[in-house]
């Protein structure tokens, strides 16, 4: 009896026919050019973000310096911080509207509100000129770092794969390398008689930034750099609502602005005072520069060392513990009259806090809605970005009138305030129409 064998009819594509394996072969293909693309994407916003952790790291080391050459008090030289406020805030606001007119790319790139604002704020520093154009030259700055931060975190916050994790490498491997290592160039700067050539290195970071941006970026939407690496669009909002009024409709949206403004605040009053409070203090000498160093330091490796604990406990809830403890050592660096004691305080502190910028963005996207989510994060970022300027102002003026020994309790008092607005933050999402 002859065994009955299945007749292959015409136009039928078994699993292993040519056609099948050029079809896998061409989605493999597609597939490895996606994530080509998507490493080269995210490479480049973190260059982006090296920069702004950069920007942040120079002022510190060469703020007595900025005092001596132009003759200036505490409160007077505090005006760098007022004008860079103003250019942050600015920024951000710019960004509500440009994002949603013009989107990702043509914002950052076409019309260089970001790298061009930069490039043009470190000619303006790298010359020295009177103070009032100095302080210009920060206002500038800030717009194109406003710019800068709302737009590199709000892209990493859309990605499909693993946002959190990125969100950490993002700050922590790039943001904060730069505001490491940019105080071990300032403070050498900071002794020479040309200080103000430092911000020539700031400007040769940005022009590479800008050409980054338009090689990689061009002319294109968030959403069409996203589908280039295989991320679908995100949702949209049903509201006939502006996506202005949306955003400012979402009270997470206000209160993460408002914990991101005080925490950045703290982070950058710590490490743009700290080498004037071991100076005039503790008696620290001209190399106490890099304690702001291991300050950005501490940060940096806070934020890669301490991901498992972020997700053992959870992220929210750890969030108090590395506040509890940052307070504590702050109170150390505050009652404990030692240099080298301080100095390792102030390195730990760093590594508390460097945990947190990223735990409210990644908030962020969980209770956010998707379709307000860049234009969201750009205002909380902003917001963070003048909160950089507006509580380092605050202590340099109280210090003109009191001595900068009252740095230490006020930042004791404003990591307390930045824990309160952190209960009223709300944990689940709030789905807008």
């Amino acid at each position: 009896m002859k065994s009955i064998q299945p007749q292959e009819r015409p136009g039928d594509v078994s699993s292993s026919s040519p056609a099948r394996v050029v079809i896998s072969a061409d989605s493999k293909s597609q597939e490895r050019r996606q994530r080509r693309r998507a490493h080269i994407q995210f490479a480049t916003l973190c260059w982006t973000l090296y920069l702004a952790g950069w920007n942040d790291g120079t002022t510190g080391p060469l703020l007595p310096r900025i005092q001596r050459v132009y003759n200036i008090n505490f409160a007077i030289v505090s005006l760098l911080f007022v004008f860079a406020c103003i250019g942050f805030l600015t920024g951000a606001l710019s960004n509500l509207v440009l994002d949603g007119r013009y989107g990702f790319g043509k914002v950052t790139v076409h019309s260089f509100l970001r790298s061009l604002f930069q490039v043009v704020a470190y000619c303006f520093e790298s010359a020295a000129p009177p103070f009032p154009l100095f302080v210009i030259g920060y206002a500038i700055n800030g717009v194109g770092m406003a710019l800068q931060d709302a737009q590199a975190n709000g892209f990493v916050a859309s990605l499909r794969d693993n946002p959190e994790m990125k969100m950490g490498i993002l700050h922590a491997v790039w943001f904060r390398a730069g505001a490491f290592s940019s105080p071990l160039v300032a403070t050498q700067f900071a002794q020479q008689p040309h200080w103000s050539f430092h911000y020539l290195c700031s400007l040769g970071l940005a022009l590479v930034n800008t050409v980054l941006l338009i090689m990689v970026f061009g002319l294109k939407t968030q959403d069409e750099c996203l589908a280039q690496i295989g991320v679908p669009p995100c949702e949209k909002g049903n509201s006939e609502r502006s996506q202005f009024r949306q955003v400012f409709a979402l009270r997470a949206v206000h209160l993460l602005a408002f914990f991101i403004l005080v925490y950045v605040g703290v982070e950058v009053t710590v490490g743009g005072w700290i080498v004037t409070y071991i100076i005039d203090i503790r008696g620290g000498g001209p190399s106490s520069g890099y304690i702001s160093s291991g300050f950005f330091g501490g940060l940096m490796t806070g934020r890669l060392c301490l991901l498992w604990v972020n997700r053992l406990v959870g992220e929210r809830r750890v969030l108090f513990i590395y506040a509890f403890l940052a307070i504590g050592l702050e109170l150390v660096v505050w009652f404990v009259p030692s240099l080298v004691g301080g100095a390792v305080a102030v390195s730990m502190i760093g590594i508390l806090l460097g945990p947190m910028y990223p735990i409210a963005m990644n908030h962020a996207g969980r209770v956010l809605p998707r379709w307000l989510l860049t234009v969201s994060i750009g205002w909380i970022a902003g917001c963070g970005q003048a909160g950089s300027a507006l509580l380092p102002f605050m202590t340099g003026a109280i210090a003109s009138k009191s001595g900068i020994g009252i740095l230490q309790p006020l930042l004791v008092s404003m990591m307390a305030f930045m824990m309160s607005i952190w209960i009223l933050v709300p944990n689940s999402a709030r789905r807008e129409d």
